[in-house]
């Protein structure tokens, strides 16, 4: 048995993954649903069935070529830790990390394919890659989805599609989404305007951790809502369009802050770094607030000589589970606020604090209205 521990790789490792525009697109993930026929869906399924549905799917993913050398595990063998860790990696959902018996996960040694059975369908297999690159894990989790056809009997209705348990799922079963880091869009208050207008166009717009969380450290999931009805190349080209627009939207709002509020701006960033670098106690919800201030900063030339990538391994090893892994015993919130600052204070002890980038010509006070 692989221990997943070892098995993923070190914060600092992942982080280095680079994408276009990975300023502000995180991440992009594409995740198709499917059913077996003639199984119960999990959510009905008795324990006999949903250990039955594990034993047919866990070797046909295992045997993808995509697959070599993978990670492939039931769900009651893995720790309530080890869970944890895979989630706060963006590696499986919440709903799947409260699963047990009968439910199963494989996962690539890239980490950029990983299949979750008995979700809340039989099988969901996502491709994920850095930065935007909505076609390209399209085009991995396609070439899966056609290999795993041939050998799986899919639930399928010729009027319908996939069948899937939830009815927003139905027809191409496809899940287009995109982790975005909008701090400036956040700063000048422009995010709940931009929200609307992506809701009107039939997308969603969700917190770090998908439906139902908040947009911790100004990170956002955005992601198509219907899949029936429309091809799902038609689904991923929308979606990249949409995402094209406010990545294109958060560079004007950055650039508008710095121009305008250039002290509001600095202010935020400087405190920022100021506390993560000198507390003594802070909470998880604090710190990926700040880091996304200091992520900016680095950004806007204000930290010179500090990469992202810091940053995106803070946010990760900030994370309650990552930072209990550090230590074999349980420790309380109040614990895990000390350790965190500690951690903090020593991994920022050589970042020297924010400068502030030379003001272009023209640009002006701080007094005029926020566009």
């Amino acid at each position: 048995m692989k221990n997943i521990k070892e098995f993923l790789a070190a914060p600092a490792q992942s982080c280095k993954r680079e994408g276009p525009h990975d300023r502000i697109v995180m991440s992009s993930r594409v995740r198709l649903a499917r059913n077996l026929k003639d199984f119960p869906f999990p959510g009905w399924a008795k324990k006999a069935d949903r250990v039955k549905a594990l034993e047919a799917i866990r070797p046909a993913v295992e045997s993808l070529p995509q697959m070599s050398g993978a990670f492939s595990e039931s769900m009651d063998n893995l720790s309530a830790m080890d869970k944890q860790i895979l989630v706060e990696r963006h590696l499986i959902s919440r709903e799947h990390a409260a699963k047990g018996v009968g439910s199963g996960l494989v996962l690539n040694k890239e980490e950029s394919l990983c299949v979750m059975i008995n979700e809340e369908d039989h099988l969901r297999m996502q491709a994920l890659r850095p930065g935007l690159q909505l076609r390209s894990a399209w085009l991995a989790i396609d070439q899966v989805d056609t290999i795993l056809e041939k050998r799986l009997d899919y639930a399928f209705s010729n009027d319908l599609g996939y069948l899937t348990a939830c009815p927003t799922n139905i027809g191409t079963g496809i899940r287009v989404s995109a982790m975005l880091h909008l701090p400036a869009l956040v700063l000048s208050e422009q995010i709940n305007q931009i929200i609307q207008a992506v809701n009107k166009l039939g997308l969603a717009v969700r917190g770090l951790y998908g439906e139902g969380t908040e947009a911790l450290g100004n990170v956002f999931q955005v992601s198509n809502q219907m899949t029936l009805g429309e091809a799902e190349t038609d689904i991923v080209e929308r979606l990249n369009k949409v995402l094209t627009q406010l990545i294109e939207h958060e560079e004007n709002a950055r650039g508008s802050l710095l121009e305008k509020k250039p002290k509001m701006v600095f202010n935020h960033i400087g405190r920022a770094y100021g506390i993560l670098a000198n507390a003594h106690s802070i909470s998880s919800k604090e710190t990926m607030n700040l880091l996304s201030l200091m992520r900016l900063g680095i950004d806007l030339g204000m930290l010179p000589g500090v990469e992202r990538s810091l940053v995106d391994e803070l946010f990760i090893l900030t994370q309650p589970a990552h930072l209990q892994q550090q230590l074999s015993e349980k420790l309380s919130a109040e614990e895990r606020d000390l350790l965190r600052a500690d951690m903090l204070r020593e991994r920022l002890r050589n970042v020297s604090r924010p400068v502030t980038p030379p003001r272009s010509e023209g640009s002006k006070s701080d007094k005029s209205p926020a566009s």
